[in-house]
């Protein structure tokens, strides 16, 4: 992708407002992973929904960010860096108010649709900014920017968003991004030069987009309808079409790759398991306290925001455990005498 600003052997040196950006857009895209979870026992009241349709307020805004993440990156190559995040980061905006202003379920939805194409678009120009605006060197020290804001706005999401509910009702939860957002508007168009205009998508990253989009959609609609009957489960083998069409052409020939590298798959397999078993805990555990246990939004965010601390205390340790010396293919010790060792 084009750069945005000077780099080593250019004239300007390192621009750090473009690696501010970047940090911004982390935050508020992480910050929206998980901060509309507290809410979701709320929006299904204001909205006279079930928790089932309810919970499409976050589906809805991760099902597009995973559909488009490759076709995104594939259409911005040659489309101006500048150009690029400002219509982002206005639609991430706009999208977020009209979610806020949703009367009913299917304009949530919809809006929180159209927030998950923009997120992806960020995702993908995060790293863009931050690398491409300092010097090889710096490269470090710039994604640490990114790098840190963005868990910051994934530990403070469910907090943040339980104060808003119990003191302003779930509206404020989409609100309380446009402060960044418009943050992130200033700095880019004072910081990032002018280095083109937006393209159309080609075909190629259309189709991919499509196959991926209705593949996962008819997944999590299946996952979804079977609470009310366990036979809607069987719809999920529709998505296989779609997906495995994909996965066979160009666009999935970047992950059959990586899948298909040897030792990895397992690898692969218990990240994603651990991925999925993570939200389905941040969804059920908020709904149950505020739906089972009438706790309060409030104590229900502090509540979600010990696993994420938790997970950053461990990290050290089990970077620690990673590095040991290991015999062949097993560990030299168990896992117990391990950690004694460490201690």
């Amino acid at each position: 992708m084009t750069h945005p600003g000077p780099g080593p052997d250019r004239p300007g040196g390192d621009r750090w407002l473009p690696v501010a950006v970047a940090g911004l857009l982390s935050f508020v895209a992480m910050l929206d992973m998980n901060i509309v979870n507290v809410a979701l026992a709320d929006i299904a009241d204001g909205l006279h929904v079930s928790a089932a349709t309810a919970q499409w307020a976050v589906l809805g805004y991760q099902l597009p960010v995973v559909a488009l993440l490759l076709p995104a990156g594939r259409w911005l190559d040659g489309t101006g860096t500048r150009a690029a995040v400002l219509a982002a980061t206005a639609g991430f905006g706009l999208s977020s108010a009209l979610a806020a202003a949703a009367p009913w379920a299917p304009w949530l939805i919809a809006a929180r649709l159209a927030q998950g194409a923009c997120g992806a678009v960020l995702f993908v120009l995060m790293p863009v900014l931050a690398l491409g605006s300092v010097r090889p060197g710096m490269r470090g020290r710039a994604m640490s920017v990114p790098a840190t804001l963005g868990p910051l706005g994934a530990v403070t999401g469910p907090a943040v968003g339980g104060l808003l509910l119990d003191h302003l009702g779930w509206r404020a939860v989409f609100l309380v991004k446009l402060p960044v957002c418009a943050l992130a508007l200033a700095l880019a168009w004072r910081a990032l030069p002018r280095d083109g205009g937006l393209r159309p998508p080609d075909r190629r990253s259309v189709a991919d987009a499509l196959l991926v989009a209705s593949g996962v959609a008819v997944l999590l609609l299946a996952l979804t309808l079977a609470a009310d009957g366990p036979a809607w489960s069987l719809l999920a083998v529709a998505a296989l079409p779609p997906l495995w069409w994909w996965l066979r052409g160009p666009g999935g020939r970047p992950v059959t790759g990586v899948l298909r590298a040897a030792g990895l798959l397992r690898a692969h397999a218990a990240v994603l398991a651990l991925a999925a078993g993570f939200a389905a805990m941040h969804y059920v555990v908020a709904l149950h306290l505020q739906r089972d246990a009438d706790v309060s939004a409030t104590t229900t965010g502090l509540t979600l925001l010990a696993f994420p601390l938790g997970m950053a205390a461990a990290g050290p340790l089990g970077g620690r455990l990673a590095d040991l010396p290991r015999s062949g293919r097993r560990p030299r010790a168990s896992a117990p005498a391990r950690l004694a060792d460490l201690l």
